[in-house]
């Protein structure tokens, strides 16, 4: 498995970002953040200890769907459901289709790294 590389831009600074690179004049590199969030603090609230102990348990256990993940983790499907989705629009987490229409989690990274700019924040 690989590791995610996770960065801090304002919106602002994100979309200036993809719009250079869809007009071609900036290059997305390799070692660039490939998932942006936009404050420090919505990184520790998607990513908080209990989240990061949550994508742990579904790399070790590969659940077969939300239903035995909330049963693994002891957590509401309701809330795990919320979970997940959030997760999965940050890239952090896949959702497949099952066996009956199940959704299985799935992640697939080994670990996350956070690039922080250094300097005043700007446009948060």
């Amino acid at each position: 498995m690989t590791t995610l590389k996770v960065g801090i831009a304002s919106y602002e600074q994100t979309k200036a970002s993809t719009l250079a690179v869809a007009r071609g004049k900036k290059r997305i590199r390799r070692d660039d953040p490939k998932i942006w969030f936009t404050s420090m603090e919505s990184f520790a609230k998607v990513l908080s200890y209990r989240n990061r102990d949550l994508l742990a348990l579904i790399a070790e256990t590969q659940p077969g769907s939300l239903a035995e993940l909330s049963e693994l983790s002891g957590r509401a499907k309701s809330n795990l459901s919320r979970t997940i989705k959030t997760m999965e629009r940050y890239g952090l987490v896949q959702l497949r289709k099952g066996q009956g229409g199940t959704i299985v989690p799935r992640v697939p990274y080994s670990g996350i790294v956070l690039a922080v700019p250094l300097g005043p924040a700007r446009g948060t």
